[in-house]
């Protein structure tokens, strides 16, 4: 099958409202995204170790002030003090309006002062900073050294605290390659009760050995698998999200989803991708039929 003989697909419903990751972008890379986003686009920084705060604050004033929303991602076990993390969010507030948080545990084997995201949620005063909502991560395959009963517990005791504390809850997903382990887990976390608006992580256009790379990297074995097994092993060229993007506009009673785009193949690639897929102009499953 050609890439012409593919059928339009709506996805304008779902695929609207997306927000995207972007890692330690250049002045002039802030510039170029606020060319092609639309105004108020959340644009998520990504928690890098050692990036001192200036840096960091500099990108999100920079967002700010193109007209793109700044969220950046906090990591809970890098963090040194308490008064390290309320001087962050002073500055992030103070300097770039930043209202919104990603919650992160962070990967670290000998944590600060925080033991986790929930830690910071409990103690770490995100109110008084100017904070009004937060997102906290969520795993559609499982986290690979947590138990799943326990990433259940925890997603509960985070909106709980977070609750009441006065801030308003979303959860992100970590990103997956399979729609069916994606929609399967937003309907138990429907059924569960769990009405929270769901971000949903999916990898933007990239190549196929990067996306393994990350894939490895990020615990995603299940859906890798089928990624790279039967039809998806002859794939060439940039991959994108489409299958989950369709599979998603099609399926009702999830609440308020919406895409999360990982930039894995370039921030400025991902934007302009997202945008077509937003407008119902792009043909975003043509990457992965390329080869047919």
């Amino acid at each position: 099958m050609s890439a012409a003989a593919i059928p339009a697909l709506d996805f304008t419903g779902f695929a609207r409202c997306f927000s995207l990751e972007t890692t330690r972008p250049s002045a002039a890379e802030i510039v170029k995204l606020a060319d092609i986003l639309p105004p108020g686009t959340q644009l998520y920084l990504t928690a890098v170790p050692r990036q001192d705060t200036r840096e960091l604050v500099m990108a999100a004033a920079t967002l700010r002030k193109v007209g793109l929303e700044p969220v950046a991602h906090i990591a809970a076990r890098r963090l040194t003090s308490a008064a390290m993390l309320q001087e962050l969010l002073t500055r992030l507030h103070g300097e770039a309006d930043m209202r919104r948080l990603l919650l992160i545990g962070g990967d670290v084997d000998t944590p600060g002062v925080f033991a986790d995201a929930l830690a910071v949620i409990q103690k770490g005063r995100l109110r008084e900073a100017g904070i009004e909502e937060i997102g906290i991560g969520a795993y559609p395959e499982g986290h690979p050294r947590i138990p799943a009963g326990r990433l259940e517990a925890a997603l509960d005791e985070k909106i709980a605290a977070a609750t009441g504390h006065g801030l308003r809850v979303y959860i992100v997903s970590q990103f997956s390659f399979s729609p069916e382990r994606i929609l399967t887990w937003l309907k138990q976390l429907r059924a569960c009760g769990i009405d929270k608006p769901v971000k949903v992580g999916m990898a933007g256009p990239t190549s196929m050995p990067a996306l393994l790379r990350y894939a490895k990297r990020c615990g995603v074995a299940a859906s890798l698998r089928g990624l790279v097994s039967g039809v998806a092993s002859g794939l060439v060229g940039h991959v994108g999200p489409g299958p989950i993007i369709e599979t998603l506009s099609a399926a009702s009673d999830l609440g308020d989803v919406a895409p999360h785009y990982f930039s894995f193949g370039g921030t400025l690639e991902t934007a302009r991708y997202a945008c077509e897929a937003a407008a119902g102009r792009h043909g975003v499953r043509r990457a992965m039929v390329r080869s047919k």
